[in-house]
């Protein structure tokens, strides 16, 4: 459990637009450092100096070792990351490129994955850490249309479970959150008719909103919350699978 008189640190990815940067304004607002990264450079301003910009793509192994290298040297801890960084597209299996379905697994699966490795190397120094990674309702659903996104997530879904058994015994939970269509770049090219469609299928019939990611994610980041990992929490009422 970190030191309550330390100012905690947090690393979200994919902070430049939507989900990843509200989370990051949000753990500003709580007293974190945070540390933000996205492949190209921000276009808002934060508004504390506790916030460090990092051109980093999670999908480069290199980049990713760079980025924890300077967290190490400028802050020496790490108590909570966020893998926030993703793509999508949505196109029928028959019409869906392999190029498509390789860069959502790079980015979800491998950036996922080579992030929290790194993360759990610096964390374990201290007994103490959260891993959040993010999902999709998409996958319990089974969307028409978006198969190789959800076969991306899925997989994030399963890394996520066998890293909170292995990573456990170092005091770091790992657990995900689903949401369901939220109001960012990713949908807005979607037709309503179609967006309408996904959304009829909740039971909560409207789209996520970022305070509601939020509030999830507080729960996880309590201290009381040691004992939930390996969980994949869905929104918009939709259950688990």
């Amino acid at each position: 459990m970190p030191n309550e008189t330390e100012t905690p640190v947090a690393l979200v990815t994919g902070t430049r637009t939507g989900v990843g940067r509200h989370l990051a304004q949000h753990l500003l607002g709580r007293g974190y450092a945070v540390i933000g990264c996205s492949r190209k450079p921000l276009d808002w301003e934060p508004a504390s100096e506790r916030y460090t910009h990092f051109d980093t793509d999670v999908t480069s192994e290199e980049q990713v070792k760079a980025l924890f290298g300077e967290i190490t040297r400028r802050l020496g801890r790490l108590d909570v990351v966020i893998n926030n960084a993703g793509v999508a597209s949505m196109n029928h299996i028959m019409l869906t490129p392999v190029t498509s379905l390789r860069k959502m697994l790079e980015t979800h699966v491998c950036g996922t994955h080579m992030v929290s490795r790194e993360a759990a190397l610096l964390m374990r120094k201290r007994k103490y850490g959260r891993i959040i990674n993010l999902s999709s309702v998409a996958v319990p659903l089974s969307y028409e249309g978006q198969a190789a996104y959800v076969a991306s997530k899925a997989s994030v879904e399963a890394l996520s479970r066998v890293m909170a058994r292995e990573l456990r015994e170092y005091g770091i939970t790992v657990n995900v959150i689903g949401p369901g269509p939220t109001p960012t770049d990713m949908i807005r090219g979607v037709p309503k008719a179609k967006l309408d469609k996904m959304v009829n299928l909740f039971p909560v019939k409207r789209l996520t909103t970022f305070e509601e990611i939020t509030s999830a994610i507080e729960l996880l980041l309590l201290p009381a919350s040691s004992a939930i990992t390996g969980q994949v929490i869905y929104l918009a009422g939709v259950p688990n699978h």
